[in-house]
């Protein structure tokens, strides 16, 4: 014989409480339009029967799930993981659970994972896209009826808001300072120059030295050690040597150092160096690496409250909206000034 559930139901609430269902729904839900003496009385019987909500069950209802869903990169990568912690801290307050999802940029693997966290119904999805130009993407995001925000990189072609560093006006703050610095020869080293996020910094170098009447010396082949070892020889070999580099990626940043380090090139007396990206260990080298410090705690934050001020106000299909163009957040860059770029150095 199957035993009787013993977990209380919706309805055994609503009877102990003495209120309709409905009340109960909307006290689980936030307690919008409920008086509020009746809103601490259901919360004490809820909390008395130990009353949890069925969460598939509200799902197969087209309730929220409670749930929202993070897809990055990587979870390695320090940005995307302190961004996480951010989200997840909201999460919790709005009372969420956050999956996470790495992508590590592939396109197929991105679509796959939405794939799956649209049919476990997640009430909203924060995302960092591996190739914001994507078709495929924007396609999937406008059919189904998902709140999203994007961060990192804005989804173009789509009415999704988009939280971004200002990566244009950082690199050019960046490289300005380098030239009010007296370099003249600044050798501009990075990868990945599809990203958005790097075409922005590599826009923001050339404006700068543009404007200053000087010569751009842009690589973008750095992917590693080697690579960073074969552009920082080569051009210490040519005629007009660089007298500073400025890297727009905190990997690039350690390679460049460690070359400059095992060639035993002066860092700043020969070459200065200056890295976009903050590295954990940046004020405890020698030199100490000055870095364009991203606001990541504030991404994070600035996305997750707009996920969650979309989901408690009235959601309107993203077809009827399509034409609307998209929010974008740029939040501002600080650049931290250290020894390596030829500022003295910070007193301990």
């Amino acid at each position: 014989m199957r035993k009787k559930s013993t977990h209380s139901t919706l309805n055994d609430v609503a009877r102990k409480a003495g209120v309709g269902t409905t009340t109960v729904s909307r006290v689980i839900n936030g307690g919008q339009n409920v008086n509020p003496e009746t809103l601490a009385h259901v919360r004490r019987v809820i909390k008395a029967l130990s009353y949890t909500p069925n969460q598939a069950a509200r799902s197969l209802r087209g309730e929220r799930t409670k749930t929202i869903s993070l897809l990055i990169p990587s979870i390695a990568d320090p940005f995307f993981s302190s961004c996480a912690e951010v989200v997840q801290s909201i999460a919790q307050t709005n009372d969420s659970l956050l999956i996470v999802t790495a992508t590590h940029n592939d396109a197929k693997r991105e679509i796959e994972n939405l794939n799956v966290l649209i049919r476990h119904r997640t009430d909203g999805l924060i995302i960092a896209p591996s190739n914001p130009q994507s078709a495929a993407l924007c396609d999937l995001l406008a059919r189904v009826a998902i709140p999203a925000v994007s961060i990192d990189r804005p989804i173009f072609k789509s009415n999704i808001p988009s939280v971004v560093a200002d990566n244009y006006d950082g690199a050019f703050t960046a490289t300005q300072h380098l030239i009010e610095h007296g370099y003249k020869r600044i050798l501009c080293l990075t990868g990945e120059s599809d990203f958005y996020t790097i075409r922005e910094r590599i826009r923001g170098y050339r404006k700068a030295i543009e404007s200053a009447g000087l010569i751009a010396m842009l690589d973008t082949s750095i992917r590693d050690y080697e690579s960073a070892e074969h552009a920082i020889k080569t051009s210490l070999k040519a005629a007009n040597p660089p007298d500073a580099i400025f890297t727009l990626k905190n990997s690039t940043t350690v390679y460049a150092f460690e070359v400059l380090q095992q060639l035993n090139v002066k860092v700043p007396g020969t070459i200065a160096l200056l890295g976009f990206d903050d590295l954990e260990l940046a004020s405890a080298l020698r030199p100490a690496i000055s870095v364009v410090q991203q606001p990541i705690e504030e991404i994070g934050r600035i996305a997750t409250e707009l996920l969650f001020n979309e989901l408690r106000g009235p959601h309107k299909s993203r077809k009827s909206s399509a034409s609307k163009r998209p929010q974008k957040i740029e939040v501002k860059t600080r650049l931290l000034l250290r020894h390596s770029c030829g500022c003295p150095s910070p007193r301990v």
